[in-house]
């Protein structure tokens, strides 16, 4: 089957749709399932923008709500997971996944899914350190820490995840796994994007805990997106015994969805011609989801997962093939996910803006049928019972709030020193961009959607590499990194390394201290402002 891959939508839902109709009516080519990497942005309405970690100027509603109201309908089924730009009150409603508009599903903070007969999975989020060990703790009203904090990966998720033993197909994840750089074209990827290079030179891009589950689950295919360049890779893992047969992983992040950009990539998947066309559980990731229930936390408190350490009585959550059929016979052998959409939130309508609308913390009925159904936590429930008792008011909360103005700004101290005179909304999980050109393809595999280029569907990639041991993540390395949130600065020339407490943030544009010929460019903003893309890229 054909299955179209996209990179950070950012709530462009019908320039999306818009370009596989145009694929089909060129080259009569329409896929089978659409798969998008992170930073979808499901917008329902106002309270929702105000949830987006981005700075005001760049909170718009995008044309996601036209979907959720029903106006529209997405013409092929779609798939996705979180990034680090999202409603995320609006996706923390469904933490084990589900959907989120008619024909749209979200795989939840950590999932895993079938699809004629096919296995996808994925991990929503983006890697943070200082957040990895804490439970799901946040909920709307968001302060200015929770809204980012809302969205950083877990480490109780990456535990799921790597009980899994049946083989994986297709994996998503927002940022890269750390070190597949390596195994791709890195010398061009570093002369498109300069500013990675301190950080692929000393193997800190990325996520460690992506590149845990890479090496772990050895998918098929693995797709990302946030760093917006294409950029293949294929990495050949090492086996761990003589009679286990070699796995391969054919790595692809995708570029934002921008007009006259390659953004989506087609590839073809053997899939089992027998089963139906339904989205269907995954009756081993359900299976997981039970035997792992009893270390939901809901607390802001660090903890690690179970290790086979001499500390706890347990620490392998992996099931036997009698509980997944135990699944199989809970679901009278009928996995088919229900489409049991339904509207949690009042739908955005142009003719009656309400920009103050405040977002409200909501048990959805999708999440309360799901853990009923398989005996799991209703997290959001959990939270809600915890916030009455008061027993989840944690740091963030009992010191004095600042909370977002009426514009839905909020100054957000940053982890560094920082001169923020010229900026608003600063986010620790924004990087510094340098002006350089960055529209090359970096892959070797691409499918241009313009009317000119016939798609190309074959993935060739090359460049085969064993992963060294020295390149191995463990989860110390996933817990104890820090250096994860600044890039280098191609100003000119090269600027010697300092510690993250010595790197101040210059004003964009600004004439301070005598600067006015450089200009330095968070990430996050060439993400929304197209314009800005093509003055900095």
């Amino acid at each position: 089957m054909k299955v179209a891959v996209a990179g950070c939508c950012h709530g462009a839902l019908d320039k999306m749709y818009e370009t596989l109709e145009l694929l089909q009516r060129r080259h009569n080519v329409w896929p089978d399932l659409l798969l998008c990497c992170g930073d979808f942005q499901a917008v329902r309405n106002e309270a929702d923008l105000r949830c987006m970690a981005v700075p005001a100027k760049y909170r718009h509603m995008q044309t996601f709500y036209r979907y959720y109201s029903g106006e529209k309908k997405a013409p092929v089924l779609t798939v996705f997971i979180g990034g680090n730009h999202e409603a995320s009150n609006h996706l923390q409603e469904l933490p084990y996944g589900g959907w989120v508009a008619p024909n749209i599903y979200y795989l939840g903070y950590a999932g895993v899914v079938r699809f004629r007969g096919v296995r996808i999975g994925g991990i929503s989020g983006i890697f943070k350190s200082h957040d990895y060990r804490k439970g799901h703790f946040e909920c709307p009203p968001y302060n200015q820490q929770t809204i980012r904090s809302a969205y950083h990966v877990r480490n109780i998720e990456v535990f799921k995840l790597k009980q899994l033993k049946r083989p994986i197909d297709i994996f998503m994840s927002h940022d890269w796994p750390r070190s597949i750089y390596h195994y791709g074209n890195k010398k061009q990827l570093l002369k498109m994007k300069s500013f990675f290079r301190q950080e692929v030179e000393s193997n800190t891009l990325g996520s460690p805990a992506a590149s845990e589950l890479l090496e772990h689950l050895k998918p098929t295919y693995w797709f990302s997106a946030h760093l917006h360049v294409k950029f293949a890779a294929f990495m050949q893992h090492q086996t761990n015994s003589q009679e286990e047969l070699p796995k391969a992983t054919k790595f692809l992040a995708l570029d934002k969805c921008l007009p006259h950009r390659d953004f989506l990539q087609i590839i073809d998947v053997e899939h089992d011609p027998t089963a139906g066309d339904s989205l269907e559980y995954d009756a081993e990731w359900i299976a997981i989801l039970k035997a792992t229930n009893s270390l939901v936390n809901v607390t802001q408190s660090s903890w690690n997962m179970p290790e086979k350490n001499g500390l706890h009585a347990k620490w392998d959550y992996s099931v036997t093939e009698e509980a997944i059929k135990e699944v199989v016979e809970e679901l009278n052998h009928d996995l088919k996910i229900p489409c049991n959409f339904t509207l949690t939130a009042a739908c955005y309508d142009p003719s009656k803006p309400q920009k103050h609308m405040e977002p409200v913390h909501t048990i959805n009925p999708q999440t309360t049928e799901f853990c009923a159904q398989f005996g799991l936590t209703d997290i959001n429930d959990r939270i809600q019972q915890a916030k009455e008792e008061g027993s989840v008011r944690g740091e963030y909360q009992e010191e004095e709030e600042e909370e977002m103005d009426s514009t839905g700004s909020a100054e957000e101290p940053s982890e560094y020193n920082t001169d923020n005179s010229g900026l608003s909304s600063i986010n620790p999980d924004e990087i510094l961009l340098d002006e350089e050109g960055g529209d090359e393809d970096l892959s070797t595999c691409s499918v241009d959607p313009s009317p000119d280029h016939p798609p190309d569907f074959s993935a060739s990639f090359s460049d085969i590499r064993i992963m060294p041991d020295s390149m191995a993540v463990s989860s110390d390395d996933a817990m104890d990194s820090t250096n994860e949130d600044l890039e280098k600065s191609g100003v000119g020339k090269q600027v010697e390394e300092k510690s993250l407490s010595e790197r101040p943030l210059k004003r964009i544009g600004g004439s301070e201290n005598g600067n006015s010929g450089i200009k330095i460019k968070r990430r996050n903003q060439a993400i929304y402002a197209a314009e800005d893309e093509e003055k900095t890229e």
